[in-house]
């Protein structure tokens, strides 16, 4: 069963208990402000965000669960995984922090943390536990307007299409993700452009791996390469080093001559 959040950017008031909620549910501690993360308020420690518009509009930000997520086919140690129920996780004990994740999502989702010794990458995990228990995600339990609900995927994008029939005047006629780069598992309906979430990236409906996985198919063979010279420049530098350490030979001495 997959399951899946349905945002609808009409009913947000900005209040930003969801953003609460997914800290207190994933014990994030409080988070400082960044250069990198002013834009959208995504950071290791906030996996929610709460876009406020200049036009008054207020738009919730997060990972979106693709079905077919660029994530995981370019992690190259297995880290991330997409779930049945439409959650995409990582395993922290298999990240190496390569961050072909953060290059790979069409959503700029992933994102770095900086402010541990050993940085990993950190989002939104779907609240997985719950909702493998029977629970709704921290977030859409904590909304008090309903602008962002959670239940089969299926089902919400029925949700969606019956109020853009109901209210034709009130939305714009799409629902996003619905089939963007394959579809995802975070819907939204809306009276503006959302285009902004994708930071201007015009996508299609086909999944990001199917682009990506010629590059992937040849990160092996580039690590083995990067590894030899790598060994290479290390045993010239031994080398010099060692011939640097001997004694130069002492030129021999003139024969004398009676």
């Amino acid at each position: 069963m997959s399951f899946a959040i349905l945002t609808d950017t009409t009913k947000c008031i900005g209040c930003r208990e969801c953003v609460i909620a997914c800290k207190k549910e994933n014990n994030l501690p409080p988070d400082f402000p960044r250069r990198w993360n002013l834009e959208d308020g995504l950071s290791a420690r906030n996996w929610t965000s709460v876009i406020d518009r200049p036009d008054g509009k207020y738009v919730r930000k997060q990972c979106r669960h693709c079905l077919e997520p660029a994530c995981v086919s370019a992690c190259p140690v297995g880290a991330l995984e997409k779930t049945k129920t439409g959650a995409v996780i990582y395993a922290r004990r298999k990240c190496i922090g390569c961050r072909y994740c953060m290059m790979s999502c069409p959503f700029g989702i992933p994102r770095y943390d900086w402010d541990q010794p050993v940085p990993y990458i950190r989002k939104c995990i779907f609240c997985y536990s719950r909702i493998s228990t029977g629970r709704q995600p921290a977030c859409t339990e904590a909304c008090p307007t309903q602008a962002t609900i959670f239940g089969e995927r299926a089902h919400l994008l029925e949700v969606a299409r019956q109020r853009l029939r109901e209210s034709p005047g009130k939305y714009l006629d799409k629902v996003w993700g619905e089939t963007e780069v394959g579809g995802t598992s975070v819907l939204y309906i809306s009276d503006i452009d959302l285009s902004f979430l994708t930071r201007g990236q015009e996508l299609t409906d086909e999944p990001v791996p199917e682009r990506t996985k010629l590059a992937m198919n040849a990160v092996p063979f580039a690590f083995l390469g990067v590894v030899s010279a790598m060994a290479a420049v290390n045993w010239v530098i031994q080398r010099r080093m060692k011939l640097e350490r001997e004694p130069e030979p002492r030129p021999p001495q003139e024969a004398d001559h009676a």
